[in-house]
């Protein structure tokens, strides 16, 4: 494995405020695909903000409100629309596996990275790496919620896999697709006019691929 010394290079910039992180929101009307108000949105941001600011935390819907399917559509690149790839129907079947999420509809993300140290490993070497740094991969939805508020957490050959989703087969097994948030080439079915869009897609749990990290956070709370 590679060094896992994270490069200083690659920091990305603090996150907004959770006041503004809620106008987003709203101004995406997030909040009404997860059956909140407006109201409900900026209080929690609010009586969150005191110290959550400062900690750079991320405001993050419940998938079970907001699934990837509604988020990924309103990501923006170079003006042009997010999406699930084609071979992806199934993509609110990937849910968080081996930890919890915050049981309630809103929550807070902290301490994210993006986690280009670990580029062109396989999700197989990286959640145990992540574990000894006692952090817990993103899931899918908390990868889009953060694209949504920074764009600019997605760079070409810098993009990252969210492995803390995942689908369970009816017999109990895993499937071997992992969840990933990249910027399309235009080729292949993605169609040349998705040609720089941001993508929700996936990668084999066993491959590694030189563009993707893997995001991961600290710690939620609700």
């Amino acid at each position: 494995m590679p060094d896992t010394t994270p490069d200083p290079s690659t920091v990305l910039p603090a996150l907004p405020a959770l006041s503004a992180q809620a106008e987003r929101l709203i101004e995406l009307g997030v909040h009404e695909r997860a059956g909140l108000s407006a109201d409900e949105i900026r209080t929690f941001a609010a009586q969150a903000a005191p110290g959550a600011d400062g900690d750079g935390a991320l405001l993050a819907v419940h998938p079970d409100r907001a699934p990837a399917s509604a988020l990924a559509p309103l990501l923006r690149r170079d003006g042009k629309p997010g999406f699930v790839v084609v071979d992806m129907p199934d993509v609110d079947e990937f849910t968080p596996c081996a930890l919890e999420l915050p049981d309630a509809p809103l929550y807070l993300v902290t301490g994210i990275d993006r986690g280009d140290h670990m580029s062109n490993w396989s999700p197989d070497e990286a959640l145990p790496a992540l574990a000894k740094e006692d952090r817990t991969p993103l899931v899918l939805t908390e990868g889009i919620h953060w694209v949504l508020q920074q764009p600019e957490a997605l760079e070409r050959n810098l993009c990252f896999m969210t492995i803390g989703s995942r689908l369970r087969k009816p017999n109990g097994t895993l499937d071997a697709r992992t969840p990933a948030i990249w910027i399309s080439n235009g080729t292949g079915r993605d169609g040349r006019e998705r040609r720089n869009a941001p993508k929700v897609g996936w990668c084999w749990w066993n491959n590694r691929h030189t563009w993707l990290g893997f995001a991961s956070t600290t710690g939620r709370r609700g």
